[in-house]
């Protein structure tokens, strides 16, 4: 498959001219486009221009609402809520983290809450945003049920990631994770299929409930946790944080993310954000430092997100990018 070169900034403004084209505002096209171009930088390939088709026929079919202005209010002292509207995620956290870093001014932590939105693709993306603030942001959300229970072989939850970003004293990132709670990400599963190759045993499971290393079977049975018992544990965790706590849709009931057509995702995300001086002071940075150093010490290790440069220009798939050209018209 041909590649072609294109420049970041190039991503950002024809994904930007794509949404807006099908509907979305200008405000909100910018922040969705935002979110693309860091997929795109980041090699998140499957976050990145991959879904902009999807994004562009739910915005002309009204599955996600492009113009929807989110409302953000405060039910509790250190609680922020805001209501996408079954709009995007991206403009909703926009909105919301202004709030939530007033907020924490006075309380030194707070949680906010993204309700009712569209899928919010790369969670880290947004945990990022939260330490580039000078705050530790955690992050969870939920997903199509495609995980079952341990010992079972019905799909309950979702790949529910979970992910953290924690601030460098002198600003930026120092460190930060975004993964999920199932042993493996579903589109691997699904490249194998297509590749006609197996899949290690411990991603899946069959229509029985098996181990299995055909990924044909997988795909009629479902995932497993990563780590058995464990992952399971923060799976639950993150289904409960991102469903009921923002009264948004349980895994079992999201309906296909990429359909053209139907009811709007409704799905939630929720973060916790915490002053990383609020208790400890500047001992929070020696201990952070503490940390660091003592993995720089060994050769070939690093923090998860530490150190990473982004390009400018990246090399994309010739198909991908002519059809971005023709959604942006």
């Amino acid at each position: 498959m041909s590649k072609v070169t294109i420049a970041l900034d190039e991503i950002h403004s024809m994904s930007k001219l794509a949404l807006t084209k099908h509907g979305a505002s200008d405000w909100i096209a910018n922040e969705v486009a935002n979110a693309i171009r860091k997929a795109e930088a980041t090699g998140n390939l499957i976050c990145g221009l991959y879904y902009l088709e999807s994004y562009c026929k739910q915005l002309q079919t009204g599955r996600v609402k492009g113009d929807v202005e989110p409302v953000v209010s405060l039910p509790k002292l250190a609680t922020v809520k805001v209501d996408a509207g079954f709009g995007f995620a991206q403009s909703a956290f926009s909105r919301g983290l202004k709030e939530a870093i007033n907020t924490i001014k006075t309380t030194g932590t707070c949680s906010l809450a993204i309700c009712h939105a569209h899928t919010c693709t790369s969670l880290g993306y947004f945990t990022e945003q939260i330490a580039e603030a000078g705050l530790v942001g955690i992050g969870f959300t939920n997903a199509s049920a495609v995980v079952s229970p341990p010992g079972g072989n019905k799909a309950l939850i979702g790949t529910n990631p979970i992910a953290m970003s924690v601030p460098a004293k002198d600003g930026g990132v120092a460190f930060q994770f975004d993964q999920s709670t199932s042993a493996v990400a579903l589109g691997k599963i699904t490249m194998a299929a297509a590749a006609n190759e197996s899949i290690p045993l411990g991603w899946a499971v069959d229509s029985e409930g098996k181990p299995t290393t055909d990924p044909h079977a997988a795909l009629k049975g479902s995932l497993v946790s990563t780590g058995g018992y464990k992952g399971y544990g923060f799976g639950l965790m993150a289904e409960v944080l991102a469903a009921a706590i923002t009264g948004s849709v349980n895994s079992l009931d999201v309906k296909g993310l990429k359909v053209p057509e139907g009811e709007p995702h409704n799905l939630g995300q929720f973060y916790f954000l915490i002053d990383p001086e609020a208790v400890s002071g500047d001992v929070f940075w020696q201990r952070l430092s503490r940390l660091s150093e003592a993995v720089d010490e060994q050769e070939g290790a690093r923090l998860p997100g530490s150190m990473r440069t982004l390009p400018q220009e990246v090399s994309i798939d010739e198909s991908v990018w002519k059809l971005t050209k023709t959604l942006a018209g």
